[in-house]
């Protein structure tokens, strides 16, 4: 063999190996996560929470299977500030968005069919000089999805999904569209499809009839199901050989009443012969909606669905003894558009609702699943906040460098507020670290809260309301 061949022959036998270990070193055995995140679901909507007129046995299979947590809270007592502390591993005190604050006002309109919508929509963009989760997975060799709502940035701005660590993005832009469940357009950003920046996607047969009045219910494409679909394509589209992290932002049950007329709904409008209508007020953006009841069980029931299929197919795939899926509320529960929070006991025994720093407005349903790691069948009553998710996925994920290695130093004050719960997930609960408060903000309503322990402090509107250990506030 000449000299020019032995080398050629040393070189790609040393990028082969090379190729391995770094190949080894990017996977490591780290496991595919998905969390899939409801939308103002109450901590009492579940069977496996004590929900007894609503049908969940896919997630009430889910805690049989894992963990449900009793005492876990979202980051806020509203959509955008809660899925920002998921974001940024910051609580609502430190974390740039604390409120709905929302650009989609006094823009120019444009046509869909009839039908006008707005030029531009979104919400308050995260600070784009602080990383985000995605962008910490995608450092830690994941591939990543993202399918639902976004609510961390407009249309143009700083930080959408194709900017912040997306791979693949198909869903609500802006928490406003989200409103209605047949919209005018769903925003998307795929590589494989060519996007290079995050687009509109036109419902061609929706916009076919008006978005208010009789004919509302003419549309054929439901948001939701079209959101969860490509979120089932993202699953069957990985290969294996990438970890993956999946993030569904699933709109359902939240505000307006509305979904196809199948099996699922005809059931509950039996179920609940004698039922509520809801006639719609000046200036909402809802549709008015009858069977208000049935409307509502079959929202969940139909998202309960969803969950079986993304188990189903994580087993097709030969993925689920590595999956860890994580199933949570972005906040309590809402009475827009006609919803009954009181009939159906939504909020667990808890006092208060959605825009509330009463128990009622943030502490959430939480299950874990991980076959073979999270122990089946566990009750767990550790405290926990959403900001706590960034820090216990770079430990699954064997990021040992965080935070340092994401604290921003040009960044004045930037920090991280969570506390890794791997420990408890694992079953050792003598490591797992607590914290020695948990906080919240909400901005819109002049609303703060501090839990220490047992005790819990409400200031609203400069009123302090204390509560003991029964935690009823």
């Amino acid at each position: 063999m000449k000299g020019s061949q032995k080398f050629f022959l040393f070189s790609g036998l040393l990028a082969a190996s090379l190729s391995s270990i770094y190949g080894a070193e990017k996977n490591n055995d780290k496991p595919n996560i998905i969390f899939i995140l409801c939308d103002d679901m109450g901590y009492g909507d579940l069977g496996c929470y004590g929900q007894k007129y609503i049908n969940t046995p896919n997630i009430d299979r889910m805690a049989e299977e894992g963990m449900r947590f009793t005492q876990a809270y979202a980051g806020s007592p509203v959509s955008a500030p809660s899925r920002a502390t998921i974001m940024t591993g910051q609580h609502s005190g430190h974390t740039h968005v604390r409120g709905n604050k929302e650009y989609w006002n006094n823009v120019p309109m444009m046509k869909y069919g009839e039908n006008e919508d707005f030029t531009v929509v979104g919400q308050e963009p995260y600070d784009s000089s602080h990383v985000i989760l995605p962008e910490i997975m995608k450092k830690n060799w994941y591939t990543t999805g993202m399918f639902g709502k976004w609510a961390g940035g407009y249309e143009g701005s700083c930080s959408t999904p194709d900017k912040r660590g997306i791979d693949e993005y198909y869903g609500f832009l802006c928490q406003f569209q989200a409103h209605l469940y047949y919209p005018n357009f769903l925003n998307r950003y795929s590589v494989s499809k060519g996007d290079t920046s995050t687009v509109r996607v036109t419902m061609e047969e929706n916009i076919k009839y008006p978005m208010y009045g009789d004919d509302y219910k003419k549309r054929p494409q439901y948001s939701a199901d079209m959101i969860h679909q490509e979120a089932l394509k993202w699953i069957d589209s990985q290969s294996g050989d990438t970890p993956f992290y999946g993030f569904f932002t699933y709109t359902l049950p939240h505000a307006e009443l509305a979904q196809p007329n199948d099996s699922i709904l005809k059931y509950y409008k039996k179920k609940f012969f004698v039922d509520k209508t809801w006639g719609g007020s000046e200036g909402s953006r809802y549709n008015p909606a009858e069977h208000t009841h049935a409307e509502f069980a079959g929202m969940i029931t139909r998202l309960d669905k969803y969950v079986g299929e993304i188990l189903s197919k994580l087993k097709e795939k030969g993925f689920d003894e590595n999956t860890i899926v994580i199933f949570s509320s972005d906040n309590g529960p809402h009475e827009e558009g006609g919803a009954d929070p009181a009939f159906f006991g939504r909020d667990g025994k808890l006092r208060g609702l959605k825009r509330q720093c009463y128990e009622g407005g943030i502490r959430v349903p939480f299950i874990v699943r991980w076959p073979g790691k999270v122990a089946a069948g566990t009750v767990n009553d550790h405290q926990l906040a959403f900001y706590d998710i960034m820090p216990t996925f770079c430990e699954l994920a064997g990021d040992k460098k965080f935070p340092k290695k994401y604290i921003n130093k040009k960044l004045e004050g930037d920090c991280f507020d969570g506390i890794s719960f791997a420990p408890t997930l694992m079953g050792d609960d003598e490591s797992q670290k607590k914290h020695e408060y948990l906080y919240w903000e909400f901005h819109e309503t002049d609303q703060m809260a501090v839990r220490m322990g047992d005790w819990k402090l409400v200031v609203k509107k400069k009123i302090l309301i204390t509560c003991g250990h029964r935690m009823q506030c």
